[in-house]
């Protein structure tokens, strides 16, 4: 059974994070078409490996081009039509960057499953171990599943008065009619039969009436519910929802789907519009028959004037940002745009009413409010290119809700005349400025300004801004509540900035993690990042506050580059050469040098762990042993210099572990690491990720059709280090026939002191 058949069978609300997966740049009719073939490639070696990404980007061209002939043979013309098309678009992105094509379906199969696995443990939730906040949860919502479907049932028993009362104003006035002509006939009506039936009409006229009170009270109380439910779905839930949105955007758990709310909203806004009519035919009721203290009268201006409030403002909190602003080529980082750059943007209406489609158009702007404000005049201003104007449709979006997507939007910054760029009170990675979006609803009787806002976002001109512009999005999103002034005030919010609390920032520290690779960040790894922001006395406080220069701005422990930087750096050192290795939990990675001791010290000979070095800015990663103690001294630590990028590019660490080779004077060459910390055979950890062994070439087989002349030779890391720094000769590490062959291969002798590398 395929991941994709999987994914399709779960339920709407895990649906909808699907959809979100797949845009223009990798179109979910490819994920269908070839679901099994996209599953049984290796797409993180090829996000590593520009060969081999090179290689299936054109098996994935070939294998569309096999569909596009079961469709040529099926005569499917609209489907022949979209697998070329997106065979097109497939070579206009990736021709050049095969890479980035790899990484953008690696990380779609890797959040599918994110998905799947949420959704097994919401059914093992389902079966019997829901913990407490998740019952709260689901008794939450059936309350305001029951709430929203007394309104619905509330409108059609109002309904079905209306048409009561309806017949009896007809019946009434049918009757009056008939006494009257009566009255005017030759032969009249006795008096008695006459008071009769004035006794009759004025018995069934306080019927009337009392309908009346009965279908107006009933309206009355109709919207007080309403009301009340109503404000639970905009104050409550679509809070709770926007603020999930808040979190999701800066690495922690997805958010939930929007359909849930749209249904609730859209009930609300249906009945609402069931109101006004009914409104409408009480008044028409009113026309043909009224009197004095008419409670249709009395109350038919109220009733109108609160059911339009109601529903204008449903129908404006309706209006959100479905999927924030972002850049496709960085998924990842959301609301950070870089000038020149195309990026994404989809707003959602959640009143889907047939009557709004293709009824709404929306227009986009920039900054719209920093020109009221003479404070703000002087941060940077830009224009939007591309086409900022967009109708909301049901067609376009794949779960059929009212959306409109804004696919190709650019900016670019205005300059001032005489001026080579504007500059302001802040660097431009501290400039938060917002994208608005506004459109109106016309209908009869019912004209609505629609307006909403995208979280704050920030701008750069060069992709290196990237990593601090990420952190002032991070700080901002971590530390900022729902607010409902409006957005100028987030503008200059880096005038001077919050603290914040370490217990939060953490968490938001192990979602940077969590969020690229599957595994955050410990307790004790964020206990050593807290050390190192807080100080050493700290031990990593909750309560501990941290100013957002420490975080970002000032160079940290006597380092030329702040805390976040080095994160940033090991972050990217993870993401394209460490994945592996991080994800099974080999890599230590936090732990500082005092602590790394502790740990080894009572540790077998030759044990070792792997931590991120505290000095290299691009990331780097060391690994360091212990020798065992002899006659009474302190066991030896001794750590290797970082290797960075630049090495890891060239060997991966597996094999350097492997491969890794200590010199001393005239000793043979030895690997001095055995086990990982605490006591794991070094092969059983690293062994599935070395590199496959290659054939031996005969000694002198140069000339061959595959020769090019020259012997092949392998990198491997050797330290050169006095014999004082060892134990004694009698305690050195032996090397095993294998490994001796095995350096003997690769390094003659007379070549020993051209590949040592010294520490």
């Amino acid at each position: 059974m395929t991941q994709w058949y999987q994914l399709q069978q779960l339920d709407s609300k895990f649906l909808e994070q699907v959809h979100q997966l797949y845009d223009d740049s990798f179109p979910m009719e490819i994920r269908q078409y070839l679901a099994q073939w996209l599953e049984n490639q290796d797409w993180e070696h090829a996000a590593n490996n520009i060969s081999f990404a090179t290689v299936l980007f054109h098996d994935l061209l070939s294998q569309l081009d096999d569909q596009f002939s079961r469709f040529l043979i099926e005569n499917n013309f609209l489907l022949q039509h979209n697998i070329r098309k997106s065979k097109r678009n497939l070579q206009d992105n990736f021709q050049e960057d095969p890479i980035h094509m790899a990484m953008i379906i690696y990380n779609c199969l890797k959040e599918e499953r994110k998905i799947l696995n949420s959704a097994q443990l919401s059914n093992q939730m389902e079966v019997g171990s829901i913990q407490n906040t998740v019952i709260g949860m689901l008794d939450k919502q059936k309350e305001l599943d029951a709430k929203v479907k007394a309104i619905k049932n509330s409108v059609i028993d109002v309904e079905q008065d209306i048409k009561t009362l309806e017949d009896m104003q007809d019946e009434y006035d049918f009757k009056c009619k008939t006494l009257q002509n009566r009255e005017h006939e030759s032969n009249g009506v006795s008096q008695e039969e006459y008071k009769k039936e004035q006794m009759n009409l004025k018995k069934m006229f306080l019927s009337l009436d009392l309908k009346r009170k009965e279908v107006v009270n009933k309206i009355v109380q109709l919207l007080n519910t309403t009301e009340h439910t109503q404000s639970a779905l905009i104050n409550e839930e679509l809070v709770e929802w926007k603020h999930r949105q808040q979190t999701a955007c800066i690495g922690g758990p997805p958010n939930a789907c929007l359909d849930q709310l749209q249904n609730w909203f859209t009930v609300v806004a249906e009945s609402l519009q069931q109101v006004r009519q009914q409104l409408k035919k009480l008044e028409e009721l009113e026309q043909k028959f009224t009197y004095d203290p008419d409670p249709i009268t009395k109350n038919k201006q109220v009733l109108q004037d609160r059911t339009y409030s109601l529903f204008k403002q449903l129908i404006q909190s309706s209006f959100v940002v479905e999927r924030q602003p972002c850049m496709p080529t960085h998924p990842q980082r959301p609301l950070v745009l870089k000038t020149g750059v195309q990026f994404t943007v989809k707003l959602r209406l959640l009143v889907k009413l047939q009557e709004l489609n293709y009824n709404l158009k929306v227009k986009v702007l920039f900054d719209k409010y920093v020109a009221f404000f003479s404070s703000l005049c002087m941060f940077r201003k830009f224009n939007i290119l591309g086409t900022n104007t967009k109708v909301m449709n049901m067609e376009e979006s794949t779960n059929g809700s009212l959306a409109a997507e804004f696919r190709h939007l650019q900016l670019k910054e205005q300059k001032n005349a005489g001026s080579r760029t504007n500059e302001g009170p802040l660097i431009v990675t501290e400039e938060l400025h917002s994208l608005s979006f506004e459109t109106q609803l016309c209908q009869p009787g019912l004209v609505v300004d629609l307006e909403t806002t995208s979280l704050p976002i920030v701008v750069i001109s060069n992709v290196s801004q990237l990593p601090s512009g990420w952190a002032s999005i991070l700080w901002f999103n971590m530390l900022s509540i729902e607010k409902k002034s409006i957005i100028n005030t987030n503008l200059s919010f880096f005038l001077n900035p919050p603290y914040a609390k370490w217990s939060k920032l953490s968490e938001v520290l192990s979602w940077q993690f969590s969020s690229v690779t599957k595994r955050g960040l410990n307790a004790d790894q964020l206990s050593m990042l807290g050390e190192k922001l807080l100080g050493p006395t700290s031990g990593g406080s909750h309560d501990g506050l941290i100013p957002w220069t420490r975080f970002c701005k000032e160079n940290i422990n006597d380092k030329s580059f702040p805390f976040w930087l080095w994160i940033e750096g090991i972050l990217e050192l993870i993401k394209k050469h460490l994945l592996c290795l991080w994800n099974d939990g080999c890599i230590m990675g936090f732990i500082s040098k005092e602590k790394e001791r502790a740990l080894l010290k009572d540790q077998s000979p030759g044990t070792f762990l792997l931590r991120f070095s505290e000095s290299s800015r691009e990331g780097a990663i060391t690994f360091t042993w212990v020798e065992g103690s002899q006659n009474g001294k302190p066991p030896q630590f001794h750590s290797v210099e970082p290797y960075t990028k630049k090495e890891l590019s060239a060997v991966t660490f597996p094999d350097i572990i492997r491969n890794y080779k200590v010199m001393a004077a005239e000793n043979i060459p030895e690997n001095p690491l055995r086990f990982l910390y605490p006591d794991i055979p070094k092969d059983n950890a690293f062994g599935k990720y070395y590199s496959r062994p290659k054939e031996a070439p005969e000694p002198m087989d140069l000339d061959g059709p595959k020769g090019n002349g020259y012997i092949k030779t392998e990198l491997i890391s050797v330290s050169e280090v006095h014999p004082s720094r060892l134990q004694s000769p009698e305690n050195l590490l032996p090397m095993s026939p294998e490994e001796f062959d095995e350096v003997s291969r690769i390094v003659g002798p007379a070549e020993i002191d051209t590949v040592v590398c010294i520490t």
